[in-house]
């Protein structure tokens, strides 16, 4: 047996039952990006009265996907496979892993209900937009019941020990487990509580209406894009849209979208919107486009995807020095900038503020927003709460957190997309994007010689190489702890992002 292989053998790539398996799930991600791109069109270009039409073609094709992916012949494949034997580490290895992982998870799930979740998430999508626009919560409330009781449904079919939530969360952030997440929040909850309060007094000396003025959306549009091109998003294989809610899909090889939405008093808005899924994209854009389809060429988890997002928006574009290299373009564009130094936009980026918004929070705060959903969804999934009666849970918990009074539910429950797809259990891998970001970000700062000059002159190519070698290039061959010890010598340790925010804002 070769030294770190599995079983008594070596597999081949060429042996009939990996190529039988890289055929069939071929096929089945051709069908999971046909779904993906008529979810992109439902989010920016259809008409409201296709939505009961959209809902029958997506749930056809999750249907379709599901029998491909689950027909018995697909376990004979992968057990020969493993038979055979693999060498840790190995691309093969890593998509034997893949494949019998969501093998085993996929036939646990009866295909009517792939295909019921599909059609009531794709109908629950259209009437969330409706609720939101009109912060109205009884619009969306049937909707979201039958939601809560699919995702349940998954749930017991997958089967879980100390709590129902364990499942959903686990298909998100592999490894990752309730209680454990709910301890760290425990303890980051109240430090970070205790940050902000020093934070939103250090940042009252920056006016509110420091940036006043009216951003023209073509402009903001093109100040995006001339951001995101430079830190290295390449728009020859992928677009900027416009949704009501900010986010990016990777279609396949050469086709990354992403999205943002505008408000033509507010440029950061959108632009942080931008670098945010600018992250997400160059992790798409850097994954192993050979291996595309198969567990080997995708994300290894949506905590390291995050931290993706959060390092670019965040670490790179909320500091002095991506003020100094942007001000003078920004101010071309919104001439009435010109007057502000590269500080005093960096302070008016970087002010602390207890608000309602999740994705307009600054990052102090940002956290005790996904503390709150964490806690509302274990409460949710568990039956503990009722769907009725989350608007005033969300009342009563956002000012125990926050000290405010929730004005509506637009303001509150209905502000997130998550929950109208089915994503219970998705919240959480923000804030672990979060440390994984501090984390990465400095052991960026250790190994890259004058970082933070680079950057200033915006020489953002050695940052990219460098979430490249220790991300990107990875695919899911390493779990997400695996790859955080590797990439900084550590697993996940919140100490760096407090440190962080201690250094920037206290």
């Amino acid at each position: 047996m070769l030294p770190g292989s599995r079983h008594h053998g070596c597999m081949s790539s060429h042996s009939p039952a990996y190529q039988s398996l890289v055929h069939r799930h071929r096929e089945v991600s051709l069908l999971a990006s046909a779904s993906s791109v008529l979810s992109w069109d439902q989010e920016t270009n259809m008409p409201t009265s296709g939505a009961d039409f959209r809902a029958e073609q997506m749930s056809y094709l999750e249907g379709q996907s599901h029998r491909l992916a689950t027909e018995s012949q697909i376990g004979d494949w992968i057990s020969a496979c493993e038979d055979a034997g693999t060498v840790a580490g190995t691309i093969e290895d890593t998509n034997v892993r893949g494949w019998r992982r969501d093998f085993d998870l996929a036939v646990k799930i009866p295909t009517d209900l792939v295909e019921e979740m599909s059609r009531t998430t794709s109908l629950g999508h259209h009437a969330w937009i409706a609720a939101r626009r009109n912060a109205d919560f009884s619009v969306f409330q049937p909707h979201l019941e039958k939601i809560v009781a699919l995702c349940q449904r998954k749930a017991d079919h997958w089967g879980w020990e100390d709590c129902r939530y364990d499942a959903l969360l686990e298909t998100y952030e592999q490894g990752a487990r309730t209680a454990e997440i709910a301890k760290l929040f425990d303890v980051l909850g109240p430090q970070i509580s205790k940050l902000a309060e020093t934070a939103v007094e250090k940042s009252s000396k920056t006016p509110r209406d420091l940036l006043a003025g009216h951003y023209p959306i073509e402009r903001q549009q093109r100040f995006n894009a001339e951001v995101a091109e430079e830190i290295g998003f390449d728009f020859h294989a992928g677009r900027i849209d416009t949704s009501a809610h900010p986010f990016c899909t990777d279609l396949g090889p050469g086709d990354t979208r992403m999205t943002t939405r505008y408000d033509e008093k507010d440029f950061l808005s959108s632009l942080y919107g931008v670098l945010h899924e600018s992250g997400h994209g160059l992790y798409d854009q850097g994954l192993p486009r050979s291996e595309w389809g198969r567990p080997a060429g995708r994300a290894v988890s949506l905590g390291i995807h995050e931290s993706q997002s959060r390092l670019w928006e965040n670490h790179v574009g909320r500091s002095l020095s991506f003020w100094i290299r942007w001000l003078p373009r920004a101010a071309k564009l919104f001439p009435h900038l010109a007057k502000l130094t590269p500080e005093q936009i960096t302070a008016a980026a970087c002010r602390v503020e207890r608000s309602f918004i999740r994705v307009e929070a600054d990052e102090v705060t940002y956290d005790l927003h996904i503390i709150l959903r964490f806690t509302i969804e274990r409460q949710i999934i568990s039956g503990e709460l009722k769907v009725a009666d989350i608007p005033e849970a969300w009342y009563a918990l956002f000012k125990k957190f926050f000290h405010l009074e929730v004005p509506d539910a637009a303001s509150g429950c209905l502000q997130d997309v998550h929950w109208s797809f089915g994503g219970f259990g998705y919240f959480a891998t923000y804030t672990l994007g979060n440390l994984n970001a501090s984390q990465l970000m400095h052991r960026a700062a250790q190994e890259i010689p004058h970082l933070e000059t680079q950057l200033a002159s915006g020489n953002y190519a050695p940052l990219l190489d460098f979430v490249r070698d220790k991300v990107h290039q990875h695919g899911s061959k390493l779990q997400p702890q695996h790859l955080m010890q590797q990439a900084t010598g550590e697993t996940t340790q919140p100490h760096y992002h407090l440190s962080y925010l201690q250094g920037k804002y206290c």
